[in-house]
């Protein structure tokens, strides 16, 4: 099993994660945790004016490699992506996961390195943890915004 869900590309992915720590000014900060390993990974985001841009991000894993090789692409490529690009990598990611879907495109397709982990149902999770934070983060920014308008 190792070798195979974590080859070369996983283990750089996961010791290169850009942006670590926090953000002072999020717009809304989102903890997710997989009960089956204890894998963890925190994000801040920042949104534009307008709600539909990330203007920043930070991450916090403290999660397995697959955890934070998907919390790298997350981190590396989402500031100055649409919001909507980040909840269709979450997609994305889940279907390649759970439904043998295509792996993500675009500035998220280095996603792809994680397709292994559809054979492993456990490591599911985990894999989805900062993606799934940063769709919940969004979304509580986007609340926060409606509400103080």
């Amino acid at each position: 099993m190792s070798a195979e869900l974590y080859h070369n590309r996983v283990l750089e992915l996961a010791a290169n994660i850009p942006h670590v720590g926090t953000l002072a000014d999020a717009d809304a900060s989102v903890e997710k945790v997989s009960r089956v390993c204890g894998s963890v990974v925190r994000v801040d985001v920042k949104l534009s004016e307008d709600g539909e841009t990330i203007e920043a991000i930070a991450v916090d894993p403290r999660a397995c490699a697959l955890g934070q090789a998907a919390t790298s692409v997350l981190a590396e490529q989402a500031v100055g992506a649409p919001v909507e690009e980040i909840f269709a990598a979450r997609d994305a990611l889940r279907a390649m996961l759970k439904d043998g879907g295509e792996p993500p495109a675009g500035r998220f397709a280095e996603l792809r390195h994680l397709a292994g982990v559809a054979d492993y149902p456990p490591r599911h999770t985990s894999t989805m943890l900062a993606f799934e934070a940063a769709c919940e983060a969004i979304e509580t920014a986007r609340t926060k915004r409606a509400a103080a308008a």
